[in-house]
C-alpha cells in the first residue's frame, strides 16, 4: 500500500476518504456514499446540471472544459442509447491522481458515473482503465459487483421502479493514444485507437453511434460531493471560474513528492517550497513542468502563478492533468526534452503525418544533437517542425510533443547553444522514483 502524504493547506473533499478502507462498499456508505446519487434521483436531472454548472467544475484531464456545459450538450431525446464514458487511461508522464482514487476510493467513480448517467439519461457505463492499472481492475471490478449486490446498480436501483443504471469495466493495452476521448472509444467498440474526425462530436454521435459523456475519472468521482455540499459552495473552494479542489501529483526533485488535495487556484510556488518541502540537497529550481509533459516548462521567475487552467493560460502553459515535474539546476535540458519526444515518438498512433513523421524527426534530431552531432541549424530546425506540427493533426498528440519542445527551445536556447560548445550540464536522470513518488 502507498504511503499517504499530507500538507495543512490541503483540502480534503476528494480524498477524504483515502486511507479509511473506502474500498470496501460498507465503510464507503458509512461516510455518505451514494447519498448524492440518491439525491440526483429525487431531484431530477435538470436539478443535477444546474448544480454541476454552478459548481466550476472544470475536466480534470486537462482540457478544463466546463462539466456541468458538457453535460448540457447531450439531446434530451435521442432514438440511439446513451452513455457515459469515464476516461481512466491515465498515461501523461509525470500524472498519477487517477490512479489514487482508483485505489482507495473506486465508488465514487461509480456514484459519479451513474450521476452523470441520470443527468443525461444514460442507463449504462463504461469504466476504462489504462493498460498498465490492471492491478487496480480487481479494485474497482469488486466495487462494481459489491454495488450490484447491494442494489445499487442494475435494475430498479435503489427500489426506483423503473430507474435502472448498468456499469462495464474495461482495461486498455498500454495506448497513450487511448486517452483521447474518440480514440478511447475506437478502442471501446473494439477497433485500433485512433482518433476520429470531429465533428460529429460525443454529445451527439458517440460510443456505438449514441449520444455520450466522456469525462477523466478525477472529474467524474468529483461529482458526489458537489451534490451534497452544493455547487455554489464547492466553487467558493476555488478560485474564479475555477471550482473547488483538485489532485496534484507533484514530483521530480522534491523533497515530499506525492499526490495532494489542493484548491484551484492555489501558488505553485507554495506547493513547490511548502507542500512538497522544496528542492531536494537544497539546489537551486531550474524549471517546472506545471501539468504533465505536454505542458511547457516554467522558469523558476515565472512559478509565482496561481494553479488553474485561466492562470497557467496566462503564463503561456497549461494545467493539463496536474503533473507537477520540478527539475533542478542539474538536469540537462537537452536530454530532458530528447527523453520526452522519445515518449511521444513512441506512443503516437501514426495516423496523420504531421504526427507520425513531425515525432520521428524531432527526436532523430535531438537524439543527434544529445549524442554530440549536432550543429547550430538544428537548433532552429527543431523550433520549425514543432511550429509546423501545432494544429495540423486529428487529435491533440501532435500538439502535446510540440508545445513543450518550443518551451524548451525558446526558454532554454543558450543552454542548447553552450551544448555545442561543449558546457554540458552533468546528467542527472528523473528516475521513475521521482516521477511516482511517495503517494503513488
Amino acid at each position: 500500500m502507498p504511503v499517504l502524504v499530507s500538507h495543512p493547506d490541503e483540502v480534503k473533499i476528494l480524498s477524504r476518504r483515502f486511507g479509511q478502507g473506502a474500498a470496501e462498499i460498507e465503510k464507503y456508505v458509512e461516510m455518505d456514499g451514494y447519498k448524492a446519487v440518491q439525491n440526483a434521483i429525487t431531484n431530477g436531472p435538470e436539478w443535477v446540471i444546474t448544480e454541476m454548472k454552478a459548481s466550476g467544475l472544470r475536466g480534470r484531464g486537462g482540457a478544463g472544459f466546463p462539466t456541468g456545459l458538457k453535460w448540457s450538450f447531450v439531446p434530451k431525446v435521442s432514438e440511439k442509447p446513451k452513455y457515459v464514458l469515464v476516461n481512466g487511461d491515465e498515461s501523461e508522464p509525470g500524472t498519477c491522481k487517477d490512479h489514487v482514487i482508483f485505489l482507495h476510493d473506486p465508488h465514487a467513480v461509480i456514484e459519479g458515473t451513474m450521476i452523470a448517467g441520470l443527468a443525461i439519461g444514460a442507463k449504462m457505463g463504461f469504466i476504462y482503465l489504462r493498460g498498465e492499472y490492471r492491478y487496480l481492475l480487481k479494485i474497482v471490478e469488486k466495487a462494481v459487483a459489491d454495488a450490484y449486490a447491494k442494489g445499487y446498480l442494475g435494475k430498479n436501483i435503489f427500489g426506483h421502479e423503473g430507474v435502472d443504471f448498468d456499469i462495464v469495466t474495461q482495461t486498455g493495452a498500454g495506448a497513450y493514444e487511448v486517452g483521447e476521448e474518440s480514440a478511447l472509444m475506437e478502442s471501446l467498440e473494439g477497433k485500433r485507437g485512433i482518433p476520429r474526425i470531429k465533428p460529429p462530436f460525443p454529445a451527439i454521435v458517440g460510443l456505438y453511434g449514441g449520444p455520450t459523456v466522456i469525462n477523466n475519472a478525477e472529474t467524474i468521482a468529483s461529482a458526489p460531493p458537489i451534490l451534497l455540499m452544493g455547487g455554489e459552495a464547492y466553487a467558493k473552494v476555488g478560485s474564479e471560474r475555477n471550482g473547488g479542489t483538485r489532485l496534484f501529483g507533484i514530483s521530480g526533485h522534491v523533497n515530499k513528492p506525492g499526490v495532494y488535495e489542493l484548491p484551484m487556484g492555489y501558488s505553485l510556488r507554495k506547493a513547490i517550497y511548502e507542500v512538497a518541502g522544496g528542492i531536494k540537497g537544497g539546489r537551486a529550481l531550474k524549471a517546472v513542468v506545471p501539468g504533465g509533459s505536454s505542458c511547457p516548462v516554467l522558469l523558476p521567475e515565472e512559478i509565482d502563478v496561481g494553479l488553474d487552467f485561466d492562470q497557467m493560460g496566462k503564463a503561456g502553459t497549461m494545467l493539463g492533468s496536474g503533473g507537477i515535474v520540478v527539475l533542478d539546476e542539474t538536469v540537462s535540458i537537452v536530454e530532458f526534452a530528447m527523453r520526452t519526444m522519445k515518449f511521444y515518438q513512441h506512443e503516437s498512433c501514426g495516423w496523420c503525418i504531421p504526427c507520425r513523421e513531425g515525432t520521428d524527426w524531432l527526436l532523430k534530431t535531438l537524439t543527434r544533437f544529445y549524442d554530440g552531432g549536432g550543429n547550430k541549424k538544428d537548433i532552429n530546425n527543431i523550433q520549425y517542425l514543432a511550429e509546423n506540427m501545432m494544429g495540423r493533426t486529428f487529435c491533440p498528440l501532435g500538439d502535446a510533443a510540440a508545445m513543450p519542445t518550443l518551451g524548451f527551445i525558446k526558454k532554454f536556447r543558450h543552454e542548447f547553444e553552450e551544448y555545442l560548445e561543449g558546457k554540458r550540464t552533468e546528467k542527472q536522470f528523473i528516475t521513475v522514483q521521482d516521477l511516482v513518488g511517495a503517494g503513488h
